[in-house]
């Protein structure tokens, strides 16, 4: 697996504080997102620590300063992030896509905030803003989809050919939202199992042909040659079944010794 700069996580704050230490145009913004977020902003440093916090912001001008409070808060058991002090930064703030339920967070680890920016405003043009809406109804749809696909890999497959583009609830799709009730009671349809094979032109995951990264993303199973990079298979679901088998007999189609037990199987070869 290729080695993640950080661990992305998302924290529910709701009614909890968050230490804010600082005043003027650094300290504002992270009181804005704490109370975004629905938490309580605390600008005490020692009440923050008897009411046992966790998680602390640090925005002074001084930089001094800012060293001092971000050793003092992380020995009383807190989080600290300091505004422009990666160095200093137990966790750093990414740029937030809001499509609530669904939050798209673009960071870089603090090298560049401008950077996050403007991706994140790519993405902005592109996702529709019934995202959300989506999202909650196919919440909602789940004791339907349960019963029709009572078995979890059926019901993830059907899910997959659903959301991918051009599925009848594509997942860019601004009327989406709009066909998950229907499409839960009935319009879904049995998917077999199935493998999928193909070569590889290079260990570079931007050479991944669009097919291929969808078909990596879906996969149930990968079946990989020893000598996959880690980057390809990085694009492959967290929770999918790895195999790393030999060029031949071992990984050939349908022979996959997992592909009779998931919906889909994909057999990656180097090239």
């Amino acid at each position: 697996m290729s080695k993640l700069a950080s661990l992305p996580l998302f924290h529910n704050i709701t009614g909890q504080a968050v230490l804010v230490l600082g005043d003027g145009e650094a300290a504002e913004p992270k009181r804005r997102l704490v109370e975004r977020a629905g938490g309580i902003v605390e600008d005490d440093q020692q009440r923050a620590i008897d009411k046992g916090v966790r998680i602390a912001f640090v925005a002074f001008d001084d930089a001094k300063a800012c060293e001092v409070a971000a050793i003092n808060l992380r020995c009383a058991g807190m989080n600290v992030n300091v505004v422009d002090r990666p160095d200093l930064c137990d966790f750093t703030t990414p740029s937030i896509l809001d499509r609530n339920p669904v939050l798209i967070a673009v960071g870089t680890g603090g090298a560049s905030a401008g950077l996050a920016k403007h991706v994140r405003l790519r993405l902005e043009r592109i996702l529709p803003q019934s995202l959300g809406e989506l999202a909650r109804k196919l919440f909602a749809a789940r004791p339907d989809l349960r019963k029709s696909y009572p078995e979890g890999t059926a019901r993830r497959r059907a899910l997959d050919e659903a959301l991918q583009e051009g599925g009848v609830l594509d997942a860019l799709e601004a009327q989406s939202a709009a066909r998950v009730e229907d499409w839960a009671n009935g319009e879904a349809k049995n998917f077999d199992a199935r493998s999928e094979t193909f070569n590889l032109a290079s260990g570079d995951p931007e050479e991944l042909t669009v097919k291929q990264a969808r078909l990596l993303g879906e996969a149930d199973t990968v079946c990989a040659d020893a000598k996959i990079s880690s980057e390809i298979l990085s694009r492959s679901r967290a929770d999918a079944v790895r195999i790393t088998c030999n060029k031949g007999s071992e990984c050939g189609g349908i022979g996959c010794p997992r592909a009779d037990q998931s919906g889909l199987t994909v057999i990656l070869r180097s090239a």
